[in-house]
Protein backbone atom coordinates (compact mmCIF):
# COMPACT_ATOMS: atom_id res chain seq x y z
CA UNK A 1 0.00 0.00 0.00
CA UNK A 2 0.86 3.55 -0.93
CA UNK A 3 1.35 6.74 2.22
CA UNK A 4 -1.81 6.63 4.04
CA UNK A 5 -2.74 9.95 5.60
CA UNK A 6 -5.75 10.83 7.79
CA UNK A 7 -6.16 14.43 8.55
CA UNK A 8 -7.73 16.11 11.26
CA UNK A 9 -8.52 19.65 9.80
CA UNK A 10 -9.70 20.77 5.95
CA UNK A 11 -6.27 22.58 5.61
CA UNK A 12 -3.96 19.86 6.32
CA UNK A 13 -6.05 18.07 3.71
CA UNK A 14 -5.73 20.55 1.30
CA UNK A 15 -2.17 20.91 2.10
CA UNK A 16 -1.25 17.20 1.55
CA UNK A 17 -3.57 17.37 -1.94
CA UNK A 18 -1.84 20.39 -3.29
CA UNK A 19 1.82 18.41 -2.36
CA UNK A 20 0.79 15.20 -4.55
CA UNK A 21 -2.20 13.52 -5.90
CA UNK A 22 -4.21 11.13 -3.25
CA UNK A 23 -6.95 9.01 -3.73
CA UNK A 24 -9.55 10.59 -1.49
CA UNK A 25 -11.15 8.17 1.29
CA UNK A 26 -14.64 9.00 2.93
CA UNK A 27 -17.42 6.53 3.66
CA UNK A 28 -15.51 3.38 1.25
CA UNK A 29 -18.54 1.91 -0.29
CA UNK A 30 -17.10 2.61 -3.91
CA UNK A 31 -13.74 2.86 -2.82
CA UNK A 32 -13.08 -1.13 -1.34
CA UNK A 33 -15.41 -2.88 -3.72
CA UNK A 34 -13.53 -1.69 -6.91
CA UNK A 35 -9.98 -3.04 -6.01
CA UNK A 36 -10.99 -6.43 -4.58
CA UNK A 37 -8.85 -9.07 -5.95
CA UNK A 38 -6.41 -5.48 -7.03
CA UNK A 39 -3.35 -5.16 -5.34
CA UNK A 40 -4.19 -1.68 -3.31
CA UNK A 41 -0.91 0.64 -3.48
CA UNK A 42 -2.55 3.95 -3.87
CA UNK A 43 -1.48 6.87 -1.94
CA UNK A 44 -4.67 7.11 0.22
CA UNK A 45 -6.02 10.70 2.01
CA UNK A 46 -8.62 10.03 4.59
CA UNK A 47 -11.52 12.69 5.51
CA UNK A 48 -13.33 10.56 7.44
CA UNK A 49 -11.86 12.96 10.62
CA UNK A 50 -12.65 16.18 9.29
CA UNK A 51 -15.84 16.37 11.38
CA UNK A 52 -16.92 19.69 10.24
CA UNK A 53 -17.86 18.71 6.88
CA UNK A 54 -20.58 16.62 8.38
CA UNK A 55 -23.97 17.23 8.88
CA UNK A 56 -27.21 19.17 7.27
CA UNK A 57 -27.77 23.02 8.08
CA UNK A 58 -30.26 26.04 6.64
CA UNK A 59 -28.87 28.90 5.82
CA UNK A 60 -30.43 31.84 4.70
CA UNK A 61 -31.25 30.72 0.99
CA UNK A 62 -30.05 27.66 0.87
CA UNK A 63 -29.63 24.36 2.55
CA UNK A 64 -26.20 23.23 3.27
CA UNK A 65 -25.29 19.41 3.71
CA UNK A 66 -21.81 18.26 4.58
CA UNK A 67 -19.44 16.23 2.29
CA UNK A 68 -19.02 13.64 4.65
CA UNK A 69 -22.89 13.38 5.38
CA UNK A 70 -24.51 9.82 5.27
CA UNK A 71 -27.36 8.72 3.75
CA UNK A 72 -28.70 7.83 7.30
CA UNK A 73 -28.49 11.27 8.26
CA UNK A 74 -30.25 12.51 5.41
CA UNK A 75 -32.99 10.33 5.57
CA UNK A 76 -33.30 10.69 9.50
CA UNK A 77 -33.01 14.34 9.62
CA UNK A 78 -36.15 16.89 9.27
CA UNK A 79 -36.20 18.59 6.03
CA UNK A 80 -38.87 20.32 4.12
CA UNK A 81 -40.99 18.16 0.91
CA UNK A 82 -38.78 19.07 -1.80
CA UNK A 83 -36.59 16.95 0.23
CA UNK A 84 -38.49 13.29 -0.43
CA UNK A 85 -37.15 12.24 -3.44
CA UNK A 86 -33.46 12.50 -2.05
CA UNK A 87 -34.45 10.94 0.75
CA UNK A 88 -36.52 7.89 -1.43
CA UNK A 89 -33.00 7.63 -3.28
CA UNK A 90 -31.30 7.28 0.06
CA UNK A 91 -33.04 4.27 1.45
CA UNK A 92 -32.11 2.71 -2.43
CA UNK A 93 -28.35 3.42 -1.70
CA UNK A 94 -27.63 -0.09 -1.01
CA UNK A 95 -28.98 -1.69 2.73
CA UNK A 96 -29.00 0.00 6.16
CA UNK A 97 -25.10 -0.31 6.23
CA UNK A 98 -24.21 1.25 3.52
CA UNK A 99 -26.24 4.13 4.39
CA UNK A 100 -24.41 4.05 7.09
CA UNK A 101 -21.08 4.57 5.82
CA UNK A 102 -22.08 5.95 2.03
CA UNK A 103 -21.75 9.40 1.74
CA UNK A 104 -23.73 11.56 -0.38
CA UNK A 105 -20.76 13.51 -1.62
CA UNK A 106 -19.00 10.45 -2.54
CA UNK A 107 -21.62 9.33 -4.67
CA UNK A 108 -21.60 12.53 -7.01
CA UNK A 109 -17.54 12.24 -7.19
CA UNK A 110 -17.86 8.26 -7.96
CA UNK A 111 -19.73 9.74 -11.24
CA UNK A 112 -21.70 6.50 -11.66
CA UNK A 113 -24.36 6.55 -14.31
CA UNK A 114 -26.42 4.69 -11.60
CA UNK A 115 -25.62 6.64 -8.71
CA UNK A 116 -28.92 7.02 -6.76
CA UNK A 117 -28.46 10.32 -5.79
CA UNK A 118 -27.74 12.56 -8.59
CA UNK A 119 -31.06 12.51 -10.46
CA UNK A 120 -32.77 13.95 -7.65
CA UNK A 121 -29.90 16.29 -7.04
CA UNK A 122 -30.05 17.46 -10.47
CA UNK A 123 -33.81 18.13 -9.71
CA UNK A 124 -32.91 20.05 -6.98
CA UNK A 125 -30.62 22.18 -8.77
CA UNK A 126 -27.83 21.61 -6.03
CA UNK A 127 -24.45 22.74 -6.29
CA UNK A 128 -20.57 21.23 -4.92
CA UNK A 129 -18.41 23.66 -2.63
CA UNK A 130 -14.80 22.99 -3.33
CA UNK A 131 -11.99 23.46 -1.44
CA UNK A 132 -8.67 24.24 -2.02
CA UNK A 133 -5.16 25.58 -1.04
CA UNK A 134 -6.14 28.38 -3.33
CA UNK A 135 -9.60 29.28 -2.52
CA UNK A 136 -13.39 28.00 -3.05
CA UNK A 137 -15.52 27.70 -6.03
CA UNK A 138 -18.90 26.69 -6.61
CA UNK A 139 -19.82 24.27 -9.36
CA UNK A 140 -23.97 23.17 -10.18
CA UNK A 141 -23.88 19.22 -9.86
CA UNK A 142 -24.72 19.34 -13.49
CA UNK A 143 -21.81 20.79 -14.87
CA UNK A 144 -19.48 18.73 -12.11
CA UNK A 145 -20.33 15.39 -13.60
CA UNK A 146 -18.33 15.29 -16.88
CA UNK A 147 -18.77 11.50 -17.65
CA UNK A 148 -19.09 8.25 -17.19
CA UNK A 149 -16.74 7.89 -14.04
CA UNK A 150 -15.38 11.79 -15.19
CA UNK A 151 -16.03 14.76 -13.04
CA UNK A 152 -14.56 18.25 -12.81
CA UNK A 153 -12.66 18.16 -9.60
CA UNK A 154 -9.29 19.24 -9.89
CA UNK A 155 -6.44 17.48 -8.62
CA UNK A 156 -6.23 19.63 -5.56
CA UNK A 157 -9.61 19.91 -4.69
CA UNK A 158 -11.61 18.71 -2.00
CA UNK A 159 -15.33 18.51 -2.28
CA UNK A 160 -16.82 20.33 0.83
CA UNK A 161 -20.68 20.34 0.47
CA UNK A 162 -24.04 19.98 -1.48
CA UNK A 163 -25.84 23.27 -1.42
CA UNK A 164 -29.51 23.42 -2.31
CA UNK A 165 -31.45 26.54 -3.29
CA UNK A 166 -34.58 27.52 -1.41
CA UNK A 167 -37.60 27.86 -4.06
CA UNK A 168 -39.57 30.81 -3.76
CA UNK A 169 -43.03 28.17 -3.89
CA UNK A 170 -44.20 25.46 -2.60
CA UNK A 171 -42.22 22.44 -3.92
CA UNK A 172 -42.40 18.75 -4.11
CA UNK A 173 -40.60 16.08 -5.61
CA UNK A 174 -39.93 12.26 -6.01
CA UNK A 175 -37.75 8.87 -6.79
CA UNK A 176 -38.25 5.93 -8.75
CA UNK A 177 -36.55 3.74 -9.45
CA UNK A 178 -36.73 -0.16 -11.47
CA UNK A 179 -34.09 -2.97 -10.91
CA UNK A 180 -33.99 -6.46 -11.68
CA UNK A 181 -35.28 -6.90 -7.69
CA UNK A 182 -36.86 -4.83 -5.00
CA UNK A 183 -33.60 -4.01 -3.13
CA UNK A 184 -30.00 -4.03 -3.28
CA UNK A 185 -29.66 -3.70 -6.89
CA UNK A 186 -27.91 -1.62 -9.76
CA UNK A 187 -30.50 0.41 -11.77
CA UNK A 188 -31.94 -0.42 -15.02
CA UNK A 189 -33.68 3.16 -14.64
CA UNK A 190 -34.34 5.56 -12.40
CA UNK A 191 -36.83 9.12 -12.41
CA UNK A 192 -35.96 12.06 -9.93
CA UNK A 193 -39.27 14.94 -10.49
CA UNK A 194 -39.73 18.07 -8.93
CA UNK A 195 -42.42 20.53 -9.10
CA UNK A 196 -42.85 24.02 -8.48
CA UNK A 197 -46.30 25.55 -7.50
CA UNK A 198 -47.42 28.65 -8.21
CA UNK A 199 -50.86 30.08 -6.03
CA UNK A 200 -53.39 29.01 -8.95
CA UNK A 201 -52.73 25.63 -8.46
CA UNK A 202 -50.64 25.51 -12.23
CA UNK A 203 -46.68 24.09 -12.56
CA UNK A 204 -44.78 27.61 -11.97
CA UNK A 205 -41.46 24.75 -12.67
CA UNK A 206 -41.37 21.41 -13.48
CA UNK A 207 -37.45 19.60 -12.85
CA UNK A 208 -37.10 15.59 -14.35
CA UNK A 209 -33.95 13.69 -14.37
CA UNK A 210 -33.27 10.42 -15.15
CA UNK A 211 -30.62 8.24 -14.29
CA UNK A 212 -28.86 4.54 -15.54
CA UNK A 213 -30.10 5.96 -19.29
CA UNK A 214 -27.26 7.58 -20.54
CA UNK A 215 -23.11 8.06 -19.46
CA UNK A 216 -24.31 10.68 -16.70
CA UNK A 217 -27.73 11.04 -15.24
CA UNK A 218 -30.09 13.90 -17.53
CA UNK A 219 -32.46 17.00 -17.23
CA UNK A 220 -35.07 16.44 -19.39
CA UNK A 221 -35.73 19.93 -20.47
CA UNK A 222 -38.28 19.81 -23.20
CA UNK A 223 -40.49 17.70 -20.85
CA UNK A 224 -39.82 20.58 -18.28
CA UNK A 225 -40.79 23.23 -20.69
CA UNK A 226 -43.76 21.48 -21.66
CA UNK A 227 -45.09 20.88 -17.96
CA UNK A 228 -44.91 24.44 -16.79
CA UNK A 229 -48.15 26.29 -16.60
CA UNK A 230 -50.13 23.19 -16.43
CA UNK A 231 -52.47 22.29 -13.77
CA UNK A 232 -51.02 20.43 -11.28
CA UNK A 233 -53.12 16.90 -11.07
CA UNK A 234 -52.91 13.15 -12.31
CA UNK A 235 -53.02 14.25 -15.90
CA UNK A 236 -49.40 15.78 -15.93
CA UNK A 237 -48.89 12.12 -16.98
CA UNK A 238 -50.10 12.10 -20.24
CA UNK A 239 -47.85 14.97 -21.48
CA UNK A 240 -44.70 12.95 -21.25
CA UNK A 241 -44.32 11.76 -24.80
CA UNK A 242 -41.08 9.92 -26.26
CA UNK A 243 -39.97 12.39 -27.47
CA UNK A 244 -38.74 14.18 -24.19
CA UNK A 245 -36.35 11.62 -23.57
CA UNK A 246 -34.54 12.58 -27.10
CA UNK A 247 -31.26 13.57 -24.87
CA UNK A 248 -31.01 9.65 -23.48
CA UNK A 249 -28.74 7.79 -24.79
CA UNK A 250 -29.31 4.29 -23.28
CA UNK A 251 -27.12 0.86 -23.41
CA UNK A 252 -27.38 -2.69 -24.00
CA UNK A 253 -25.87 -4.28 -21.07
CA UNK A 254 -27.04 -7.75 -18.94
CA UNK A 255 -29.81 -5.38 -17.12
CA UNK A 256 -31.29 -4.37 -19.97
CA UNK A 257 -31.62 -3.03 -23.60
CA UNK A 258 -31.13 0.58 -24.43
CA UNK A 259 -34.88 0.22 -26.09
CA UNK A 260 -36.17 -1.31 -22.75
CA UNK A 261 -34.46 1.59 -20.73
CA UNK A 262 -36.11 3.94 -22.49
CA UNK A 263 -39.39 2.17 -22.09
CA UNK A 264 -39.13 1.76 -17.94
CA UNK A 265 -37.81 5.47 -17.78
CA UNK A 266 -40.87 6.97 -19.46
CA UNK A 267 -43.14 4.71 -17.08
CA UNK A 268 -41.34 5.70 -14.39
CA UNK A 269 -41.92 8.99 -15.61
CA UNK A 270 -45.66 9.14 -15.94
CA UNK A 271 -45.82 7.21 -12.43
CA UNK A 272 -44.12 10.33 -10.71
CA UNK A 273 -46.30 12.52 -12.12
CA UNK A 274 -49.20 10.95 -11.18
CA UNK A 275 -48.00 11.10 -7.67
CA UNK A 276 -46.60 14.54 -7.41
CA UNK A 277 -50.08 15.48 -9.13
CA UNK A 278 -52.44 14.29 -6.06
CA UNK A 279 -52.70 10.62 -7.81
CA UNK A 280 -52.03 6.89 -5.60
Amino acid sequence: MGDYLQPKTLDDALTALAAKPYVLLAGGTDLYPARVGKPFDDDVLDLSRLDGLRGISEQEDHFRIGALTSWTELIETDLPPMFDGLKLAAREVGGVQIQNAGTIAGNICNASPAADGVPPLLTLNAELELAASRGTSIVPVEKFIINNRQTRRAQDEIVTAIRVPKPSLATTSTFLKLGARRYLVISIAMVAAVLERSNDGTVAAARIAVGSCSAKAQRLRLLERALAGQPISPDLAAIAEPSHLSRLAPIDDVRGTGEYRLDAALTLIRRALIRLGGGS
